[in-house]
């Protein structure tokens, strides 16, 4: 595919830099075929088959953004935390991580950084070959877990077009109300949408709701550079879909009930575990993904999609591209600039249906 089919041009005002008022307080735009249609995020259970399952993810956002100085000079220094080295122990006090990292002057081996708030070091212990992160070391010094230490000292990572510094209110507005599992950089958005309420009136309507987990990656907000998406070094990201997951899309398979995914991480975890020798099903999985969906794609567990809506020249428009069909989505967006529709994380959802669903046995 190539990459300039991915461009759109976005008022900058529609860029949203806060979330609504309530959690589940968003349009909706519902594309289903050719068919568009207006509603809002509340009537999301009324637009989902009874017995459907709906699969969200349970990634919880860390507090990746650490600001502080340099240990003696002062210097000013940001350690954005990508992903731990190795297995992390959530009670130890210290671990090694892939970072980012941003000061007047290169970060070396040996650098020590107190960070704001007391409580937390890093010890930068190496440059990585191939690509501009660091190796660092944590270490908590307050005594407590160093997850315990990130939690407290870390800054919500808002992606940089919110373009303002969190607040208190990102806390609890930037993660989703089933994260459980810590270990993203950003947080899977269209989940951000989804409030007790409204699952529980999925749940009344006979609705079931099961998780999986990818730990969202700083790439997944990455624009594609190369002019073929064929070409674009694809991100890789850690996901789990556990047995009990696999066996409720069996399940939704053998009662003729479609699968739901919230979000596209939803998306590229289903995908990446689906069943070869059984179509419509996951086969339960640990591991990483480099899975890039574009228009082409065959769909082998998914049926329909909750997303927002995404940066242009980006892979997760390419893969709602091959969801939802490449003109039907651009006729879609083009629907939601006129009408005012908030864009990208904080900002309002779309609902795809595939028109012809998974052919499962």
């Amino acid at each position: 595919m190539r990459t300039a089919d991915l461009d759109f041009d976005l008022p900058p005002g529609l860029v949203a830099t806060r979330p609504p008022a309530e959690r589940d307080g968003g349009r909706l735009l519902v594309l289903d075929g050719d068919d568009l249609a207006d509603a809002r995020i509340l009537d999301l259970p009324e637009h989902i088959p009874e017995g459907a399952l709906v699969v969200v993810n349970d990634t919880r956002v860390l507090r990746a953004r650490l600001l502080g100085k340099k240990v003696p000079t002062g210097g000013r220094v940001e350690v954005f935390l990508l992903e731990p080295l190795g297995h992390v122990d959530p009670v130890a006090p210290r671990a090694r991580w892939k970072a980012l990292g941003r000061s007047s002057k290169p970060l070396r081996a040996g650098s020590r950084i107190q960070v704001d708030g007391g409580g937390l070091e890093i010890l930068v212990v190496a440059g990585r070959e191939g690509d501009a992160t660091l190796e660092v070391e944590l270490v908590s010094t307050s005594g407590g877990s160093l997850e315990e230490a990130i939690e407290t000292a870390g800054r919500v990572p808002l992606p940089p077009y919110v373009d303002r510094e969190d607040d208190a209110s990102d806390g609890e507005r930037y993660q989703t109300v089933f994260a459980r599992r810590r270990g993203a950089v950003a947080a899977p958005t269209a989940g951000l949408h989804l409030s007790e309420r409204l699952l529980e009136r999925m749940r009344a309507r006979g609705v079931r709701v099961a998780s999986c987990t990818l730990h969202v990656g700083l790439g997944t907000f990455q624009p594609v550079a190369a002019p073929d998406l064929d070409a674009h070094p694809m991100h890789s990201e850690r996901f789990e879909v556990s047995p009990e997951l696999a066996a409720a899309v069996a399940d939704a398979r053998d009662r003729g009930a479609p699968v739901l995914a919230i979000g596209t991480t939803s998306v590229r975890a289903l995908e990446s575990s689906a069943d070869p020798d059984h179509p419509g099903r996951v086969r339960p999985t640990i591991g990483e993904t480099r899975l890039l969906v574009q228009p082409g794609y065959h769909f082998r567990v998914v049926d329909a999609l909750l997303t927002n809506f995404h940066l242009p020249r980006s892979t997760l428009l390419a893969l709602v591209w091959a969801f939802g069909g490449t003109a039907e989505v651009r006729a879609a967006y083009a629907h939601a600039i006129r009408e005012g529709y908030r864009f990208y994380s904080y900002g309002d959802a779309m609902l795809l249906r595939r028109r012809r669903p998974v052919e499962a046995t």
